[in-house]
Parts: structure tokens; sequence; C-alpha cells
């Protein structure tokens, strides 16, 4: 088997509830991982919103996903609300494949999936089916990016945005500050902006060395240009599997 990653040290610095798959799959590819998470996933501070949403889950046309942390803190909060049943009722709405299957994972059926990993390819993808005054439900990051629903609401959608959760930096430990300096990284993958920002907070440009960057999508591309950091690959799509093709594409060209 050709491994194609082997003797290659991977920089991952996505939360570790979601990298799990990722670093099995570099690591099945012979990568050497560095797992050096910068963000928690956090509870939103008010609650109450989002509670609120899913007591009312039945008012809403679509719900819209752009996340798993987004579709695991709805589903939370309208089992705590008793109203799961009622969501059979709504039309889902996803972006990307991994968010797809964790809806899945609840029993539910994924009315549109966005072929990119963007809220403007889901809008572009929703669109058909849209209505003028359909109320639509959108739990999100509380820092999360506004493209999806200033475009839901340009179409005259009625957008409910709540905060599903929050990120908080985590600071980088003493030894994955001596782990970096010891064995930099040939390879670091960023999966968001606020991901990109956390870590040059944490360990400045010189923590990457001569690591080829590699982006979840074009919005993270962006950002990290922004930040004067080239991108050498772009994920085709944001899955762990196009994660590990374009960290192959970042070393072999």
């Amino acid at each position: 088997m050709d491994r194609r990653l082997e003797g290659i040290r991977v920089l991952v610095t996505r939360p570790r509830e979601r990298s799990e798959e990722l670093c099995f799959l570099l690591e099945d590819e012979g990568a050497e991982v560095l797992h050096v998470p910068l963000l928690e996933l956090l509870p939103p501070e008010n609650p109450r919103p989002l509670m609120a949403a899913a007591e009312s889950i039945q008012r809403y046309k679509w719900v819209v996903f752009a996340s798993p942390a987004a579709v695991d803190a709805l589903m939370e909060a309208l089992r705590e609300a008793g109203t799961m049943a009622c969501l059979s009722q709504v039309r889902i709405a996803v972006v990307g494949p991994r968010t797809a299957r964790t809806v899945e994972g609840y029993g539910l059926h994924v009315a549109v999936e966005s072929p990119e990993g963007t809220g403007a390819a889901l809008y572009e993808v929703m669109r058909p089916g849209l209505e003028a005054e359909d109320e639509v439900l959108l739990p999100a990051a509380e820092e999360g990016r506004r493209e999806l629903e200033d475009a839901l609401l340009e179409q005259g959608a009625r957008v409910a945005r709540v905060t599903a959760y929050r990120s908080a930096s985590v600071p980088l430990s003493p030894e994955a500050r001596t782990r970096l300096a010891s064995s930099p990284p040939h390879v670091a993958l960023f999966a968001s902006p606020r991901t990109a920002e956390a870590f040059l907070e944490a360990a400045g440009r010189e923590g990457l060395g001569t690591a080829r960057l590699v982006a979840i999508g074009p919005t993270t591309a962006a950002a990290l240009e922004r930040l004067g950091l080239p991108v050498a690959s772009v994920a085709e799509r944001p899955t762990p599997e196009a994660l590990v093709e374009a960290t192959v594409r970042a070393i072999r060209g």
C-alpha cells in the first residue's frame, strides 16, 4: 500500500470533537499528526433563544445547518423541549456532507445539501425552493459568517438566527509549544478563519515554520491569504477525506 504521507508531520488545529476521523485518515496514510486544538466549543452564554426556537420548531419551514456542532446543539435543545418529533415537518438544508451525515445520524432527512462548503453555495441550491415570507431557523456559531443569512433575507425569507454554540481560544500548552519548535510540521491544516487567527495569537507566524498550508474551503483560504499566509492547497469539499487529498497535493504538487 502506498502510504502517501509517510514521514510527513501534519498539524491539525480543529477542536478535538471535530478531528478524530481526520486524524485517523492522516495516520492511515502514514502521517505523523501533531494535534494542537486551538478552540473549544461551548454552549451559548444565553441559551434561551435556542431553547425558544426549539419549543416552537413547528413554525419554521426550513432549518439551516452550517456545521455538525449546530446540529448537535439544536437536537439537544429539541430533546429538552420535547419537540424532536416536530422536526420531521421541517425542511432541512445543510452546508457540506459532514453536516448532512450528522443530521442523518439522528434519523432525519436532508432536503438540500450544498455542493461546496460555503453558505453562499447552500443559498444557491436552496433558492428554487424558497418562497417569500418562508420562516427559516438558522442555528449558528456566535461568531459565524452572515453571508447565508443576508442572502436569505434578500430573497424575502424571514430568518431567525440563534446562537447554537460559541468557540473560545485554548491556550497553547508548554508541551505543544515545545513540540512545534522541536518537530515543526511539514503541513498545517486550517478548517476555519477563527482557527487560523487563534493559531497566530497563540504561536505567531514562526509557529508554522516552513509548513505548507491547507484550507478546508475557499472562505478559509481567503482568510489565510488576508493574514499574509500563502495557501498551498484547498480541499475540494469540507470533509476529512478531501482534507487528506488536499494535504497530499500540498506535498506532492
